[in-house]
Order: structure tokens, then C-alpha cells, then sequence
């Protein structure tokens, strides 16, 4: 039976993945909603190839240029989300960056019975609002970034109680052995070669500083219900291992596999029914990579990777992530348009959560979304003023 399949941010790098599965599985499914932001070539293409029955593109000319384009295809194109039907999408993958993947991420739970979410600013920022709306709708949700992915086969079946401590691995980026002297010279031209992933910019730029190490955190916390002690980060350069974790009972488990979103995707769009071969020409190495030389771990420098420190004041307020988030994206943004270091970014999220009015945003409870646009507004208008120093 052929499963109806959404895609939240189809043309970005998650996007493209999940596209290039259902390719050479399409006799399985049926493309559903689909949504994107101003790739106008793309979005073309997927509407030709893939035909799915809504295409809700956000930005306001490219949908009024689509919708003249095909103005008598099929698919229908819509400017939100709005007037879409109440038929549920057996899976929906919420890759949209940023704060703005939170909204459509909600409304995309109300309408889907699974729920595969790459967007980490929408668990950062608003879990409780998609928690709620999931159990509402008896929608089924999983992350499907690598790290949470693997910590989730992990502890499947397993109690919380059992639990000594989670590591979630780090590739440790771009400059993982670079001189701490070079570190107020990286351009974003270094900045976004990660040396085993292939993503997009602004994950890039996390990867590089570290805070998309400090989102998982926050993810783990959230998702599974794991206290921030328990929680902790590892660098291991070759990003064979995904997550390790130790159990009371003297074990360890751990995940491996090779440095391709594919499998993680793959795995939970069709439940581990799947031979991989299928998706991926790449052999499985490990057995090969663990002989050849041993597989490394240490822990976090934190002179090279400052934004480590922030480890445990991420999420001791209840609006504490959504603050961090917001300033992060500010950062990353003026970083890859070369208007400030890459070593502000770092320092303004410290000075941010030292504002004087930080804990008056922090406190309050992120419980609608009005109340985290108003926070992340704050953010965002005392993290430009801090940023006019390097104008």
C-alpha cells in the first residue's frame, strides 16, 4: 500500500535526500505536500517530476510567478498552510531552518500520523507546543538527525532509570585541529567546508562553533526526558559513531554509520524495513575503518569551542533555548555575509545571557507561539544593537 509522503523545506539539503529515496522508491508512495521558499528552478522541476498534490511555496513572488506557470497543472499551489485538506500524510519531514520551520512544523502535526523532524529550532524553541499538538492528534514523532536518531534505537525499550550517561559524538568540524591564534581569522569560506558532512550553510556554521552540539543537548533533554547531567559531548573526528550510551548495569551501546543522512531517513520513513544497498553505493567500511586505524574520542577544548560553556545554562529557564536560538541565527547570518568574526558568535551569545533583561524573557513560558515570537523579537533587536560595534 503506497504511503502519502510530505516534505517540509523540499528543496534544502534534507529536502533533497528524502527526494533522491522516494526516486528509487516511488512505486511506495504518493507525494503529498511539499513547501518551499524562493528556489524557484526547483521547485519548477519537483512540481514536473514529482507532481505532488500541494506545493505551498512562502515567498511571496515566487508563488505568484509558480502559480501563473501552472496555473492548469494538478498540483495545487498555495502561499501557506492554511486551506490545506484535513486527510493526514502517513509521513511528514519537517526540514524547514530555523524559527520559521516551527509554525509550519505545528500545523504539519495536526496533519500527519508520522512525523520525521530535522529542524532542530522547532523542538529548541517550541517542544511543548508540538508535543501537545501530537498527542492531540496521535501523531507519531521522530527526529531523524543523526545524533537523536541513534539515541533513539539505542534506548528503545529501555528505562530511563537505567541510564548512566548519553554522549552525543562531534565531528568536531572545520577547525577541530587549528592553532587557537587562527581562530579570529576563519572566513565563512572555511567556515562551511565541513570535512565529513554535506550540509547547508547555516548548519555549517553551528557545526564549526559547536552549537548545533549544544541544540542536541537540548533535544536529547526534550525528547527523551534525559536531566542535563546525564547528557554529555564527545569529539570524534570521524563520524562513524553517532552516539554512545552507558547503562548502570556496566554496558555500553553505541550506533554506527557512515557519514550519509540517507540512513537515518531511509530507516525512519520505512520503519528499518530496508536494505540500505538499495539507497547507498558506498559499502559499509566499519569493519575495514576499525582495523585500519582506532576510531578516536576526546573531549571538548573548551578554549577552541567557548560556546561549550553554555552547556548548562541552555535550558535552566524555560525560554533560555529560544533566547540562544535567536541570537545564534542573528550570528551565523551577519557571519556568512562577512559582517562580523566568527569569534562574536560565540561572545555575543555570553553577553546576550548577561543582558539586563535577560531573565525577564527567560522566565517567561514558551506555551503559544506568540510568546516565543516575542522572545525571539527581543533577541534579535538587542543582538543587532550589540553587533553595531563591528560596523
Amino acid at each position: 500500500m503506497k504511503k502519502t509522503i510530505s516534505i517540509l523545506g523540499s528543496t534544502g539539503s534534507i529536502g533533497l535526500t528524502t527526494l533522491s529515496i522516494i526516486k528509487k522508491k516511488n512505486r511506495y508512495f504518493i507525494p503529498y505536500i511539499f513547501s518551499a521558499n524562493k528556489n524557484f528552478s526547483l521547485i519548477c522541476k519537483q512540481i514536473k517530476y514529482f507532481k505532488p498534490k500541494y506545493f505551498i511555496i512562502s515567498d511571496e513572488n515566487i508563488f505568484l510567478k509558480a502559480r501563473k506557470k501552472f496555473k492548469k497543472n494538478k498540483t495545487q499551489i498555495l502561499n501557506n498552510f492554511k486551506n490545506l485538506p484535513k486527510t493526514k500524510s502517513d509521513v511528514t519531514i519537517s526540514a524547514i531552518p530555523g524559527l520559521v520551520g516551527l509554525s509550519p512544523t505545528i500545523s504539519m502535526t495536526k496533519l500527519s500520523k508520522k512525523i520525521l523532524i530535522a529542524n532542530k529550532e522547532s523542538i529548541v524553541c517550541g517542544w511543548y507546543l508540538i508535543l501537545k499538538t501530537a498527542k492531540k492528534n496521535k501523531t507519531k514523532i521522530l527526529s531523524i538527525d543523526s545524533e537523536l536518531f541513534s539515541i533513539n534505537e539505542i534506548l528503545k525499550n529501555t528505562e530511563l532509570n537505567n541510564i548512566k550517561k548519553i554522549f552525543i559524538t562531534a565531528s568536531g568540524g572545520p577547525f577541530l585541529n587549528y592553532k587557537l591564534s587562527k581562530f579570529k581569522n576563519i572566513t565563512p569560506k572555511q567556515a562551511i567546508k565541513h570535512p565529513k558532512w554535506k550540509m547547508g550553510r547555516k548548519i555549517s556554521i553551528d557545526s564549526a562553533t559547536l552549537m548545533n552540539k549544544m541544540f542536541e543537548v537540548i533535544e536529547t533533554k526534550k525528547l527523551f526526558n534525559i536531566p542535563d547531567n546525564k547528557i554529555d559531548i564527545l569529539i570524534h573526528p570521524e563520524s562513524l559513531i553517532h552516539a554512545l550510551v552507558q547503562f548502570n548495569n556496566g554496558l555500553t551501546k553505541l550506533i554506527y554509520h557512515e557519514t550519509s543522512m540517507i540512513i537515518p531517513i531511509a530507516n525512519a520513513i520505512f520503519d528499518e524495513k530496508i536494505y540500505i544497498k538499495d539507497f547507498l553505493i558506498k559499502e559499509n567500511k566499519f569493519i575495514h575503518q576499525s582495523s585500519k586505524k582506532n576510531l578516536f574520542f576526546k573531549t571538548v577544548d573548551h578554549k577552541k569551542f567557548p560556546i561549550i560553556k553554555i552547556k548548562k545554562k541552555i535550558d535552566l529557564l524555560p525560554s533560555s533555548s529560544i533566547i540562544i536560538n535567536a541570537c545564534n541565527e542573528i550570528l551565523v547570518d551577519q557571519f556568512l555575509r562577512g559582517n562580523i568574526p566568527f569569534l562574536a558568535i560565540s561572545k555575543t551569545i555570553m553577553t546576550i545571557l548577561k543582558h539586563r533583561n535577560y531573565k525577564e524573557f527567560a522566565i517567561k513560558k514558551p506555551n503559544h507561539l506568540q510568546i516565543i515570537y516575542k522572545i525571539d523579537k527581543w533577541t534579535r533587536n538587542v543582538t543587532n544593537e550589540l553587533l553595531k560595534k563591528y560596523k
